[in-house]
């Protein structure tokens, strides 16, 4: 067999491997997704009803990319360091919007950014003063738990606990004049288990759980 011979084989080779693995596989991939998991390929978009959907038109989220809540009138989120990969267009430093930035602060425990953010600063100037999470929480008069004050490792996260859930019931009973019992059953229904039952631990959907919330009638 000439060398030749040897470089053409290589050749057609390279050429059939790379229609398979660049072309035929992904494409037959899409193709299954959208027939089998539509919702899942498209990102697991939320309406504005609840349900899931396929029309990037209806939709106000997704089930797997938190939000930012901060309001009384819904359950709040867990802290982000990108603040979910929203930024305001007029002070984007970082290039938030362009890039999609995730990840954690991995600032130490004693840091005093970390403290501060958490703490809060005053300071004359109230440019530089940061009013924290933690006294935030206390005024509304909800029990701080971990994932209320700390990042999640992606910044993204979109659930928190059950129970972080449930020590915001008070506050947000008494802003939509609802019966605490509601929102109890509301967080059981927008819980979401442990993963094939063994793998991580439940957690609350925050979008879902107010899409929710916002379907309910206050009390008469």
């Amino acid at each position: 067999m000439t060398f030749s011979r040897e470089i053409s084989r290589a050749v057609r080779s390279t050429l059939v491997l790379w229609v398979i693995t660049a072309i035929v596989y992904p494409f037959v991939m899409i193709a299954i997704g959208q027939i089998a998991f539509p919702v899942q390929a498209n990102g697991s978009l939320i309406s504005r009803t609840g349900a899931y959907t396929t029309n990037p038109r209806e939709a106000v989220g997704s089930a797997l990319i938190g939000q930012p809540f901060t309001s009384d009138r819904y359950f709040n989120s867990r802290p982000s360091t990108t603040s979910y990969s929203t930024a305001d267009p007029k002070k984007d430093d970082a290039g938030v919007l362009k890039t999609g930035v995730s990840g954690a602060s991995n600032l130490a425990p004693s840091n005093p950014a970390l403290l501060d953010r958490i703490k809060g600063k005053s300071d004359p100037d109230p440019s530089k003063a940061i009013a924290g999470d933690l006294p935030r929480l206390q005024k509304a008069g909800v029990k701080p738990t971990a994932d209320l004050v700390y990042t999640s490792g992606s910044s993204l996260d979109p659930h928190i606990t059950p129970e972080a859930a449930k020590a915001q019931i008070a506050r947000v009973a008494k802003t939509r004049n609802l019966d605490a019992n509601q929102l109890e059953i509301l967080i059981t229904q927008n819980t979401d288990d442990r993963f094939l039952g063994i793998f991580g631990e439940p957690g609350v959907n925050v979008l879902k759980l107010n899409l929710a919330l916002d379907a309910l009638k206050p009390n008469s």
